[in-house]
């Protein structure tokens, strides 16, 4: 409670001991995208023809190339929290859009059920809502946001590995049929 106070009051951002995170998360969502992108291409025809599976690789994509543009944003110099945050907001929401658009065209298509369902969609929208969460309150001048974005990111990353082999665990089942 004190220390979360502190946190608050005093707004200490001490932007180097934040460095290797984000570089640690750019780099791993950079990675991790280029993963997926090569497994979009060797599976191109069996996700371009199954509504799931190409909605899936575009949350896929999105989210790990908005945890890379977030890192990216967090490691530009000379920023203020609020820069940041505004940033962030901007990013965060898009990527929100994008995923809950996706994962609501794929449940209504219901082309592929591999780990389609709501709670999913919860979990992921969710994480997506702490780091726009985490952006307000940056803007609002609180470094709190950071943790909050930090951690949600985190969390993401799993949704996102997960889903990431729950397509290609459907482009399997659709190319054994």
């Amino acid at each position: 409670m004190n220390l979360l106070y502190l946190e608050l009051s005093e707004n200490i951002f001490m932007p180097e001991q934040w460095n290797n995170f984000f570089v640690m998360v750019g780099g791993g969502a950079a990675a991790l995208a280029g993963l997926i992108f090569v497994a979009m291409s060797t599976n191109h025809a069996i996700i371009l023809r199954n509504t799931t599976h190409k909605n899936r690789a575009i949350n896929m994509l999105t989210g790990f190339t908005a945890a890379f543009m977030a890192s990216g944003l967090a490691l530009m110099g000379n920023q203020s929290l609020e820069a940041l945050g505004f940033e962030w907001l901007v990013l965060w929401l898009i990527a929100t859009v994008v995923f809950i658009r996706g994962y609501v065209i794929a449940i209504r298509t219901g082309m592929s059920s591999i780990g389609l369902n709501w709670p999913r969609l919860a979990g992921g929208t969710i994480c997506y809502l702490a780091e726009v969460t985490g952006a307000i309150f940056l803007i609002l001048g609180y470094s709190a946001g950071l943790y909050i974005a930090a951690v949600a990111v985190m969390v993401l990353f799993a949704f996102l590995i997960s889903g990431a082999w729950l397509l290609m665990i459907g482009i399997y089942e659709d190319r054994a049929k």
